[in-house]
C-alpha cells in the first residue's frame, strides 16, 4: 500500500472518479450485507424460522441505533473532507482529533443507554413470548457491541473523507470472512443459538476497527496527529455535531416509521415476522450499492464545495443520479420477478406461507426501486454539502409517512399495508428532497460568486 493513498476529487473525470471510488465502497457494503445474511441464512436454516423471526423481530431498533452510530460517523466526516478538498490539513487533522473524542463519547452513552432498556425496548415492540428470549440475548449482544460499530464506520469514514475508499472495504471483507466462520462455529460447534450470531458480528466489527487503526497509523501520515492538532476547538466540536447529530437522527427518525412498521406487523404473527425478516435482509442487501453510489458523490459534493468548484459540483449530482437510476431498474427487475428464489437463502422450501408473504414484499417494494435511489442519492449530497438539518426533516417526513400508512391501512389490508408503507415514506421524502438539492446549490452558486 502506498504510503500516501489519499485521493482528491477536486480534478479528474467525473464519471470514473465515482465509480473508482463507489466500486470498494460497495464490495464493502455487500460484505458488510453478507454477514447479515449469512446470520439469518444461519439462523434460519439450522435453527428454525422461530429463531429467524427472534434475530429478526427488533431490526428495525437495530437500524435505530446502528444507522444513528452510522449516520454520527459520516457526519463526522464531512468537514474532513472540506478541509481536505480546501488543502487545509492542520485543520483537517483537528476535526479527525475531535470527532474521534465525540465518537468515544457517543460510544459510551448509547450502549449503557440501550443495554438497560433492552428488554422494555422488546416490549414495546410486542415482540411474541415464543421467541422474546432468543430476541433479548440478540438484541443485547448487538448492543453491547455498538463501540465496535461506531469505532469502526468513525475510522473508515475518516479515510473515505480523503478520498480512500479501498482500505475499508479490504478490512470490512477479512471481517466478513471471518464473521461466516465465527457464525458457523458459535452456532453448530458451539450451540449458542441467536446469541451466538450476535457475538460473530460483534467481534467481526470489532476486527475491522482495529485493523482500520493500524493501516492508518502506519501508512496515512496526513492523517497522523501532531500535538498543534490535539487541540480542542468548541466551535469546531459544534460544527461537528451540527453536520453528525443531524445525520445521526435522520437515520433514526426514519427507523421510528419502520419500527412501528415492524410492530404492526409483529400483531399479524410470527409466520410474517418471519416473511418480514427474511424479505428485509435482501432489501438491505439490494440497497448497497445505492449507499455506495450516493457516498461517492457525496464525498465528491464535499471536496469541490471546498475547493470552490460549483459547476464540477453540479456534474457530479448528474452523474451520480444517472449511476443510482441505472441500478435501481436492475434492482427492481431482480426483486419483482426472483424474490421468492432469493427467500430460500433464508426460509426451508417446506414454509410456503412464509415464502409467499416474504415474495410479496419484494415484489411491492421493487417497483419503488427508482424512487428509493433518487432518495438516498439525493440525501446524501444535501448532508454532504452541509444542511444536515435539512436532510433530517426529509427522515422526519419519511417517518410519518410510513406510521401513517400501518396505522391507517394494517387494521384492513393487513400486511398488505407492510407491503405499501416504504414506498409512501420514499415518495414524500424525495417531493421534499428534491427541491431543497437545486435551492442548496443556487445558494452555493450566489455564495462564490461574490
Amino acid at each position: 500500500m502506498a504510503r500516501h493513498a489519499e485521493k482528491s476529487m477536486v480534478e479528474g473525470s467525473i464519471l470514473p472518479l465515482l465509480l473508482n471510488f463507489s466500486l470498494p465502497l460497495l464490495a464493502g457494503n455487500l460484505f458488510q450485507q453478507l454477514y447479515n445474511v449469512v446470520d439469518a441464512s444461519i439462523v434460519g436454516k439450522t435453527l428454525g424460522s422461530s429463531a429467524l423471526a427472534a434475530v429478526g423481530v427488533s431490526s428495525s431498533v437495530q437500524f435505530m441505533v446502528l444507522g444513528f452510530c452510522i449516520g454520527v460517523a459520516i457526519g463526522f466526516g464531512i468537514p474532513v473532507a472540506t478541509q481536505f478538498g480546501a488543502g487545509h490539513e492542520h485543520l483537517m487533522r483537528q476535526y479527525v482529533y475531535i470527532g474521534a473524542i465525540l465518537t468515544g463519547i457517543i460510544a459510551v452513552v448509547i450502549t449503557v443507554l440501550t443495554s438497560v432498556f433492552c428488554g422494555g425496548i422488546l416490549t414495546l415492540l410486542r415482540t411474541p413470548e415464543e421467541i422474546r428470549q432468543d430476541a433479548w440475548e440478540y438484541l443485547f449482544t448487538i448492543f453491547l457491541g455498538l463501540p465496535c460499530t461506531l469505532a469502526y464506520n468513525y475510522l473508515s469514514g475518516v479515510l473515505r473523507s480523503i478520498g480512500n475508499s479501498r482500505t475499508p472495504f479490504l478490512f470490512l471483507a477479512f471481517s466478513s470472512v471471518l464473521n461466516i466462520f465465527l457464525d458457523l462455529f458459535c452456532i453448530l460447534v458451539l450451540h449458542w443459538g441467536c446469541f451466538g450470531a450476535a457475538f460473530a458480528t460483534v467481534v467481526s466489527q470489532g476486527v475491522s476497527a482495529v485493523l482500520c487503526w493500524m493501516v492508518i497509523r502506519k501508512h496515512f501520515a496526513i492523517l497522523h496527529l501532531r500535538p498543534e492538532d490535539k487541540v480542542w476547538d468548541r466551535t469546531m466540536a459544534l460544527r461537528d455535531l451540527n453536520m453528525g447529530v443531524p445525520m445521526g437522527l435522520q437515520y433514526s427518525i426514519t427507523a421510528i416509521g419502520t419500527m412501528v412498521m415492524q410492530t404492526c406487523n409483529n400483531t399479524l404473527g410470527t409466520l410474517y415476522v418471519s416473511a418480514y425478516a427474511a424479505g428485509l435482509k435482501i432489501k438491505q442487501f439490494a440497497l448497497s450499492p445505492f449507499d455506495a453510489f450516493a457516498t461517492a458523490a457525496s464525498t465528491f459534493c464535499a471536496q469541490n464545495y471546498g475547493a470552490g468548484h460549483r459547476e464540477r459540483l453540479k456534474k457530479g449530482v448528474l452523474t451520480g443520479l444517472a449511476i443510482e437510476l441505472c441500478y435501481s431498474v436492475a434492482a427492481a427487475l431482480v426483486l419483482v420477478f426472483f424474490g421468492r428464489t432469493l427467500s430460500l437463502l433464508f426460509l426451508d422450501a417446506s414454509e410456503t406461507a412464509v415464502l409467499d408473504a416474504s415474495a410479496k414484499y419484494l415484489r411491492y417494494i421493487g417497483l419503488f426501486y427508482p424512487m428509493l435511489g433518487t432518495l438516498v442519492l439525493v440525501r446524501q449530497v444535501v448532508q454532504g454539502l452541509g444542511w444536515s438539518q435539512r436532510a433530517m426533516l426529509g427522515g422526519v417526513i419519511e417517518m410519518f409517512a410510513r406510521i401513517a400508512v400501518c396505522l391507517i391501512f394494517t387494521p384492513a389490508w393487513g400486511y398488505t399495508a407492510i407491503c405499501c408503507a416504504d414506498q409512501a415514506a420514499w415518495t414524500t421524502a424525495v417531493v421534499y428532497l428534491v427541491p431543497v438539492l437545486l435551492i442548496r446549490l443556487k445558494k452555493i452558486e450566489r455564495e462564490q460568486l461574490q
